[in-house]
């Protein structure tokens, strides 16, 4: 938890376990009442940041990224050099998920670790970027999807069918849709499926494993030469930066350390739940992808041009094909569509409610009318159909080309590194202390710390850069687009005139109260703030 002069109590002082449960005891010193249901266990927890991560369907959706940029060195390699400091990260993001598990995660904790100068500004920019980086996994996660549902039926029309950007659009649309009604019920049934999730994945990740040297062909059986030391390069950068830029594969499969915080309020003994599952999920994932990238890198040929230009339009269900023939790659990939529609659900449930706590503190357009929990299915609702309506506008980006809509792919990897590094850094550049929770690194907390930002934001200014060193407007990278267009909006609306963030913005917002301070306007808040005692003043504060 917080040092106790940067707690949030106000009148909530002698609320404790005799009137509510431990976890909403420490949710009320930190300021919040509770507005969820606790529907999921711990191990429905690791679920969530399991089932995101979503190994072989992640893998599947990537695969593009990592072929032409390395080939079998790169699936190999790169997955080993990026699953280390994944971990890191996962490590210096359980450590503050443990002292402070609250829905608002990122941006609660730069508030609240910040010097007072500046953390207003650096909350509602992570607030931002965390929004554009989670909304962003959903678009790529459904267009994943769609791309892999029309690849089985390219494979199932023995490669004469063909999908069009608009097919493969329209059927994003109906995924978005599916997405947003499921998540729009009680979140106890999305809770239940995370233990079968979690099973199939794991029998998914073994099943390819075990699987591929079994099935494949001998013709398309490689050396260990070639499997760990063959490169490719197919776009021209220097060997090294094409290495590099095949880091899109692991970083974007292996990721969204912050989606199980984002469902902390609705997380049993959420304290100790959290840092166990962004943990397990970051070291499971790392071993269980080692593993199939080197059997991937064994049976996948020699061919790696013919793997990127085949009919079926998909490179992972093209090496299935090979191996497993139709019928069996078919099995497979069916499976490998349940769970990429299942990390959607997943996802748009975690996005959901990193939205609605950053809307709960009045930072976003339309606050008032996001933050609503619907009182029978006790799930935000409005959230759930803002982020399905932005997800469909990226996904836009698909009329583009492929290029263009591989933005959105490290729109996910960019925004969220911004919005990790911020609080991580703040927690020891903004003069405060923190009181660790019941997991901590203690004294390798800073080194694991100057590692994980030092990464992260080189990699951000990796991914900024285009897949060609001579872009044209259908190679340019869209990501330095529309984060830069998102984060420059987000600082013009902040200081803007009168009206901007600066003027009634103040981090987060105690909800604790009975005569609920939250204020669902600008307008409002004033008024609120100007009517309350010193003591609650300072809560909100």
């Amino acid at each position: 938890m917080l040092e106790e002069n940067d707690t949030r109590e106000g009148d909530n002082a002698s609320i404790g376990p005799a009137i509510l449960s431990n976890d909403e005891a420490l949710l009320a010193r930190l300021g919040y009442k509770q507005e969820f249901r606790r529907n999921f266990r711990p191990i429905e927890v690791f679920g969530v940041g399991f089932s995101i991560i979503g190994l072989v369907p992640s893998l599947a959706s990537t695969f593009v990224y990592a072929l032409p940029n390395g080939g079998a060195a790169a699936l190999v390699w790169g997955w080993t050099a990026c699953a280390v400091l994944l971990v890191i990260i996962g490590l210096a993001m359980a450590e503050l998920g443990s002292a402070a598990p609250t829905s608002g995660g990122l941006y609660y904790w730069t508030f609240m670790f910040s010097s007072p100068k500046w953390r207003c500004f650096l909350a509602w920019i992570v607030g931002y970027s965390n929004s554009v980086g989670n909304i962003a996994s959903v678009a790529s996660v459904d267009w994943g999807c769609a791309v892999q549902i029309m690849a089985a039926a390219s494979i199932g029309s023995d490669l004469s069918f063909t999908a069009t950007t608009g097919q493969t659009y329209g059927l994003f649309v109906a995924l978005l849709i599916c997405h947003g009604t499921i998540c729009s019920f009680d979140p106890k049934i999305i809770a239940r499926l995370q233990t079968p999730y979690i099973v199939a994945n794991v029998l998914l990740c073994f099943a390819l494993i075990i699987g591929l040297p079994a099935a494949t062909p001998k013709e398309f059986m490689n050396t260990a030469s070639y499997a760990f030391g063959d490169f490719e390069n197919f776009y021209g950068w220097p060997n090294g930066y094409a290495f590099i830029l095949s880091f899109l594969y692991p970083l974007w499969s292996i990721g969204a350390f912050d989606s199980t915080v984002h469902i902390s309020e609705e997380a049993t003994n959420a304290n100790v739940a959290i840092p166990f599952a962004i943990i397990l999920a970051a070291t499971s994932s790392s071993i269980l992808g080692w593993g199939i990238n080197v059997a991937i890198a064994f049976c996948m040929g020699t061919d790696v041009g013919a793997i990127l230009d085949s009919p079926v339009g998909q490179p992972m269900a093209t090496l299935l094909l090979n191996s497993f023939g139709k019928k069996g790659a078919l099995a497979l990939w069916s499976l490998i569509i349940v769970l990429q529609f299942a990390i959607g659900t997943s996802m748009l449930t975690a996005c959901s409610r990193q939205i609605f706590a950053f809307s709960r503190d009045g930072g976003l357009p339309f606050s008032r009318w996001l933050y609503f929990v619907h009182p029978h299915s006790h799930t935000p609702v409005h959230c759930v159909w803002a982020v399905v309506f932005i997800s469909l506008l990226l996904g836009l980006l698909g009329f583009a080309g492929n290029v263009a809509i591989g933005a959105i792919f490290s729109l996910v990897v960019t925004g969220q590194y911004i919005a990790y590094s911020i609080p991580i850094s703040a927690r020891y550049l903004g003069g405060k202390k923190i009181k660790p929770g019941p997991f901590s690194l203690g004294k390798l907390s800073l080194p694991v710390a100057v590692v994980a930002v030092v990464w992260m934001i080189f990699m951000v200014v990796v991914f900024l850069f285009p897949t060609t060193p001579s872009a044209t407007a259908q190679d340019m990278n869209y990501t330095v687009v529309v984060l830069g267009g998102t984060l420059f909006l987000a600082t013009v609306y902040f200081y803007f005139p009168v009206y901007g963030g600066v003027h009634w913005f103040t981090g987060p917002v105690s909800t604790i109260d009975k005569h609920d301070l939250h204020p669902r306007s600008e307008s409002e808040y004033t008024e609120k703030k100007e009517n309350m005692s010193d003591e609650e003043s300072k809560g909100v504060a």
